[in-house]
């Protein structure tokens, strides 16, 4: 009685959940919008659909939602969706932003934004109740999980997610994007690093002798995975920071079997505990990750245990493609881009460097590199902000390589960024520093193979670069510079440049000359920034 009683409540049109984000409410956004694609033809979880998304996400393609998979005509879940975040217009759209608001001001619009946090509150129940499986019921392979990659050792659940587990000693949760593996109907093996929200909870298990209570959260609004799989600080807690994105409480509901809480409106949550005990652990991998190369090697990982799963009616599994190379982006390009430049920003301000004018993590790298524009004030800011980046917990996977420059190189175009290392950078006066060894990803395939055993180490070792691209001012007063330590940029006389700017037309000049992608790209904006650089 209490489940049908709860299926009703969750079925409400004006009860629990009926005015919270869910991601049936962003898909209805995607489509209003013409960012999504039903797609009705009959697709292969195994591999097809995971080829369908990369070229879909080269070509900067709107989200998907596959209605018609191969062995999925009549299981619990016979839909999932991808790509919803696959380009810098719909990161605007989730953010509630013009579709051409500038890069620079989405990074600052979270920036901003994170600084208001929204506390989630807790409810009854919500249509994640409408179906509460347990015992001979769980089957994960209801689910349509994909084999992604022809290289994967297996079918992965866990990729565009919330993974929910609580600090054992405070109680904050944790709101992770961590990879999941199949490995039976009731078993996910689970990549798990110390030095991760969860890995340092699950830590704090083994010490005590306790299983790690878990719930995996499959299906909400995509600002879920978007904060998910963002490095905030771990006293920040996700929740608050979803509900900042927007600006209302995230409505959480109790878990079945395991103490934790979960939103009412998810379509789908998987809960279980995980032993620490290695002599549980079983085989994972290998699987295709971020850095866009094969992966050949499965190890032992932690094992979840399913003790319940919760649906709502006709559930969508959410999922994503990982691995970034040139042309062929993954979703973790805008989270790297928009989410973790703001974070990155607030963490420099936060520890007292002072003159942050902008952060950017090229989307390709997916955090690994970094470059911060400073309007400078001392010798040797650079290096401070190098020491913050790698002193923080988000050093685990980033700010390998961090560059910094000035106000006057804009840092999202690789041009400027060129003329900067070229011109601004001597390496015999220390402006290219390595630091290390420290510790760093795993996952990246440029770290020797015994520096990178987890089993050992706990995780993988980096030596860091840091490319100090600003004017020295090492440099004594040049009178050949009007007293400056640097050349004047030469640039047109201001009067001349005016004449010019206002002549344009009448010089007949034109932009036959260019192609067709040349000018359809040429706006007033591109325009008025050369007349205002030259």
């Amino acid at each position: 009685m209490a489940r049908a009683a709860a299926k009703k409540r969750g079925k409400s049109k004006t009860g629990p959940g009926a005015n919270q984000p869910s991601l049936r409410s962003w898909i209805e956004t995607l489509s209003r919008q013409k960012k999504l694609k039903r797609v009705k033809a009959e697709v292969d979880w195994d591999e097809e659909i995971g080829a369908i998304t990369r070229i879909n996400m080269g070509l900067q393609g709107p989200a998907l939602l596959f209605e018609n998979i191969k062995d999925y005509k009549n299981t619990r879940s016979t839909k999932f969706m991808t790509c919803g975040l696959s380009n810098t217009q719909q990161v605007a759209l989730l953010l509630d932003l013009p579709k051409n608001t500038p890069d620079k001001d989405m990074v600052r619009h979270l920036k901003d934004t994170y600084q208001k946090p929204v506390k989630p509150k807790t409810i009854g129940t919500g249509p994640v109740k409408e179906n509460i499986l347990k015992g001979d019921d769980i089957n994960l392979f209801d689910f349509p999980a994909l084999k992604y990659h022809a290289s994967d050792g297996g079918r992965y659940i866990d990729t565009f997610c919330g993974v929910v587990t609580n600090d054992p000693t405070t109680g904050r949760p944790n709101i992770g994007l961590y990879r999941g593996q199949v490995l039976g109907a009731d078993k996910i093996g689970k990549l798990i690093v110390p030095t991760q929200g969860y890995g340092g909870h699950l830590a704090k298990r083994y010490e005590a002798g306790d299983k790690m209570p878990v719930a995996v959260v499959h299906g909400w609004h995509d600002s879920m995975p978007f904060c998910a799989g963002s490095p905030f600080p771990k006293q920040i807690c996700e929740w608050d920071m979803i509900g900042a994105i927007h600006q209302q409480p995230v409505e959480l509901v109790n878990c079945e079997t395991v103490d934790i809480k979960v939103p009412a409106t998810a379509e789908i949550v998987v809960e279980g505990y995980i032993d620490p005990d290695p002599e549980t652990f079983e085989m994972e991998g290998p699987f295709a990750d971020y850095p866009g190369y094969e992966a050949k090697r499965a190890t032992p990982k932690p094992v979840l245990n399913v003790t319940c799963i919760t649906h709502r009616d006709k559930p969508i599994l959410r999922g994503a493609l990982e691995g970034s190379r040139p042309g062929l982006p993954s979703e973790d390009g805008p989270l790297c881009a928009f989410s973790w430049s703001a974070i990155a920003w607030n963490l420099l301000e936060d520890a007292g460097v002072s003159g942050i004018t902008d952060v950017w993590m090229p989307p390709v790298s997916t955090g690994v590199n970094i470059v911060v524009q400073i309007h400078k004030q001392y010798r040797n800011q650079a290096m401070q902000i190098g020491n913050v980046l790698w002193g923080s917990s988000s050093g685990q996977w980033f700010f390998k390589n961090v560059m910094v420059v000035e106000e006057d190189i804009d840092i999202r175009d690789p041009i400027a960024l060129d003329w900067a290392l070229a011109f601004r950078v001597n390496p015999d006066a220390g402006d290219i520093a390595l630091i290390g060894p420290t510790f760093g990803s795993l996952l990246d395939p440029s770290t020797p193979a015994a520096d990178r055993d987890v089993q050992k180490y706990g995780t993988a070792r980096w030596t860091r670069t840091l490319i100090d691209a600003t004017r020295s001012w090492a440099f004594e007063p040049n009178p050949d510079f009007d007293g400056r330590r640097y050349p004047p940029l030469n640039k047109i006389d201001a009067k001349l440049e005016r004449k010019i700017k206002r002549r344009w037309q009448e010089y007949g000049i034109g932009i036959d000359y260019m192609t067709e992608d040349q000018r359809e790209n040429l706006t007033m904006e591109k325009l008025s920034k050369i007349f205002s650089e030259v």
